[in-house]
């Protein structure tokens, strides 16, 4: 996105009011936000059940294509979500708030739901090309990161050192993906599915508290812009 003006009541992790480098804090908030839609320990069980066949070479470079191919299309809706929203004339209050409802209904099946193994195995039956489908998207470049990162470097609320430090923070994950992603084997022996499952149910309450945020700031926003 290009840089713009923040505004009052933003959503998500608070930079600093006047500075434009964000503060050890508030990219705390974004890594950890960062990494409960991401859920890379959520994605363990998808990555070993999708590539049981393959050699241990073989794995190494789908887990690398894999995290290059998410990492592509996240920084895509960081460069063009805005565009998009403009074009189509969408509020950002409004994007504010059903991306938070999106937000929180993705917690609800992290925490409630079957989880990654389950769906996304099923959705990946007569699937050729692994490291797209389904480890790429949707198991790391899942619909609630990408929702995520538009709302997180939204050009009326961010400037363009914050979000070039937010995409920063989203390689960082992404590394750390790829680095649990070669190290699956050793550890699911260690967490094993149920191990794996109870991460991801916490990452889930951790998101639905996030996006709650979102949407009561958003409404704030609103209420505020049209009162």
């Amino acid at each position: 996105m290009l840089p713009g003006r923040r505004r009052a009541g933003c959503a998500g992790p608070r930079f600093g009011p006047t500075s434009e480098v964000p503060s050890p804090s508030a990219l705390l908030e974004t890594f950890v936000l960062l990494v409960a839609v991401i859920d890379p320990v959520g994605t363990l069980p998808v990555f070993l059940a999708v590539t049981a066949h393959h050699a241990e070479s073989e794995r190494t470079g789908i887990a690398v294509r894999a995290v290059a191919i998410a990492a592509g299309i996240l920084i895509f809706f960081i460069v063009a979500g805005q565009w998009l929203l403009n074009a189509m004339h969408v509020p950002l209050a409004a994007f504010q708030v059903s991306g938070g409802v999106v937000l929180f209904l993705f917690a609800l099946t992290m925490v409630f739901g079957d989880g990654k193994l389950a769906s996304e195995l099923e959705a990946a039956k007569g699937g050729t090309e692994t490291a797209i489908f389904p480890l790429a998207v949707p198991s790391i470049a899942s619909p609630g990161a990408m929702m995520a990162v538009v709302l997180l470097t939204d050009n009326a609320r961010y400037s363009l050192v914050e979000q070039a430090m937010t995409t920063l923070v989203l390689l960082v994950v992404l590394a750390l993906t790829l680095l649990l992603l070669l190290a699956a084997p050793w550890l699911h022996r260690r967490l094993g599915d149920s191990g794996a499952s109870i991460v991801s149910r916490v990452m889930g309450l951790v998101l639905a508290a996030v996006a709650t945020t979102f949407i009561l700031d958003g409404l704030r926003e609103y209420f505020a812009a049209h009162g």
